[in-house]
């Protein structure tokens, strides 16, 4: 991954600088070594040549020093512009157009190419077939011009040849990482929407596309959706959109045994988009005459070219669509295929480990809520029997008649808060009328205990759009816990808040105390640390001298 100019070296792009910077090294010491055991080989002044090689060698050291340290700089893309820079300088100082020194420019040519692909190959091969063309006529005032134009037509030939094989060298790493992403994307805890979402952005990036689209049909009901990605949209999760079978059908109308590659032409007289197919079956490809329907189609996602590849599913099928005006090509829409292959099996077992885990949690809820049933509110019953057989024993005129009525009201009370709480575990999707939010209700219980257990008053401010699925709200709530615990265990504080928000594909969490009469040393929470990094997901604490602490929670959602 690029960023500024530099390579984010990974163990591969580390072993590769190590290796080319080696290369540098042992080259220039070549040189130098061959400067000074065969002297009469250089022009006059060579001494100045000399001590250029050897300049060279330092460079070179550097360079593998910052290599060895892992230092982006060692493999940038200046590395290989200083080294044409070099290379012209002794071509330039040999003053010999008859000089084997040219064939340095060979190096940079392949670490350009086999590293940054063609384009950057194929400038680094103009750049150093021009240097050498006019440093070899300024230099030699006899320049041999058949030698000349023949090792100059070498370097174009060979250059490109090294630029066409590095750039394939290139799209197969590029094509392996993402095939090895999309089938490790996203954790299962964050969803299928929140997976889908990133394997189809992911592959809208890689075809440099201005969008994807993936429609699914089920087989069983007929019933269509549809997900769209676009560029520079920040989205953090894309839920699929019922649409209708009419919508659907130009979208549907491919066979699902062929991928397409359809390309609008600009400046024919025939505005007909050009179609070419390629059947999984017979494995060739095949020009197809376009119809209304295609050009339609074409017009539905509005894009000047598209490939596109069939989906084939357990419980449904469909296509993806990549719109995309440069990469409309077979070598493109054979991977695409390859990455509908990788993928979606991995979306799918997502999807039945998600609807599996949906039931369990179902069931555990039944069992919870008979649990507090048995457990908490026969208990109470019992206890407010108890206390009214003890009220009607009283005489009117005993003192303790009020106490008496008050703990049977707290008790009946506690018998209506435990019968609603039970009704929310067994409450279903199924079953009509608004469920109440399960999620809310759990943080205002923490709350609660926590005032009743140490007498801290938490203020409890949730979102209301938070939309978090049922993974994602046990690991938020043994989150939430933990930092309110820490609250009574480790500081003074009377009170405290509960912030969570959600925005740009993030939950923000926010646990803080008001300030005491000690201060809190610095500590990081190492239980919430670890479980929110096995999320994906950032830890900061801030702390003032009155004691005043904040642990603030960032969650990939």
């Amino acid at each position: 991954m690029r960023a500024n100019g530099l390579d984010t070296l990974d163990g591969a792009d580390m072993v590769d600088a190590r290796m080319v910077n080696s290369m540098r090294l042992v080259l220039g010491v070549s040189a130098l070594l061959a400067s000074v055991t065969e002297p009469r080989n250089l022009p006059e002044g060579g001494e100045l040549v000399g001590w250029l090689f050897a300049a060279y060698v330092v460079h070179s050291l550097c360079l593998y020093v910052l290599a060895l340290r892992q230092h982006p700089v060692a493999h940038s893309q200046l590395t290989h512009w200083l080294d044409v820079a070099w290379y012209t300088l002794f071509v330039a100082l040999t003053g010999d157009s008859r000089s084997l020194l040219f064939l340095f420019f060979f190096f940079a040519i392949l670490v350009s190419s086999f590293r940054w692909g063609f384009e950057e190959g194929a400038r680094v091969t103009v750049a150093a077939t021009a240097l050498f063309l006019g440093t070899a006529f300024w230099a030699d005032p006899h320049p041999d011009w058949p030698r000349i134009l023949l090792r100059s037509s070498f370097l174009l030939a060979l250059g490109y040849i090294s630029a066409h094989w590095g750039e394939s060298k290139v799209a197969l790493n590029r094509r392996l990482a993402l095939l090895r992403d999309v089938s490790q994307l996203s954790n299962p805890r964050f969803g299928v929407d929140h997976t889908m979402t990133r394997v189809l952005d992911t592959t809208r990036a890689f075809f440099s596309a201005h969008s994807c689209v993936l429609i699914l049909r089920d087989r069983e009901t007929g019933a269509c959706h549809v997900r769209s990605i676009q560029a520079g949209r920040t989205t953090p999760s894309v839920h699929a959109e019922a649409i209708s079978t009419q919508t659907a059908e130009p979208l549907l109308a491919l066979p699902i045994t062929q991928l397409v590659i359809c390309r609008r032409p600009r400046w024919w007289r025939s505005h007909r988009p050009a179609l070419q197919t390629f059947d999984l079956l017979s494995t060739s490809w095949a020009a197809a005459s376009p119809t209304d329907a295609d050009e339609r189609l074409t017009d539905l996602l509005e894009g000047e070219a598209f490939i596109s590849a069939p989906v084939d599913l357990r419980r449904s099928t469909g296509r993806i669509f990549v719109m995309t005006d440069k990469r409309a090509s077979k070598a493109n829409a054979l991977f695409l295929n390859d990455i509908v292959a990788q993928a979606f099996p991995v979306i799918e077992n997502i999807e039945l480990v998600d609807r599996l885990a949906s039931e369990a949690a179902s069931q555990e809820r039944q069992k919870i809520a008979l649990d507090i049933h048995d457990r908490a509110v026969q208990p109470y019953i019992g206890l407010t029997l108890g206390l009214s057989a003890l009220r009607n024993k009283a005489e009117p005129d005993n003192r303790l008649l009020e106490d008496l009525d008050k703990l049977s009201k707290m008790a009946r009370q506690a018998i209506d808060d435990l019968r609603s709480y039970a009704g929310t575990f067994r409450r279903s999707k199924g079953q009509s009328g608004p469920p109440e939010p399960i999620f809310s209700s759990a943080l205002q219980q923490q709350a609660a205990q926590i005032r009743a257990l140490y007498g801290v008053e938490i203020a409890v401010d949730a979102a209301p759009n938070l939309h978090i699925n049922d993974r994602m709200t046990a690991e938020v709530l043994q989150i939430v816990r933990e930092g309110l615990s820490n609250i009574c265990r480790h500081t003074l504080a009377q009170c405290g808040t509960l912030r969570l928000q959600r925005s740009t594909g993030w939950l923000h969490i926010q646990i803080e105390n008001d300030g005491s009469s000690a201060p809190v040393p610095a500590f990081s929470p190492r239980s919430i640390t670890e479980r929110v990094a096995s999320l994906g997901g950032l830890v900061r604490v801030q702390s003032q001298p009155d004691g005043y602490t904040s642990v603030q929670i960032q969650l990939p959602v």
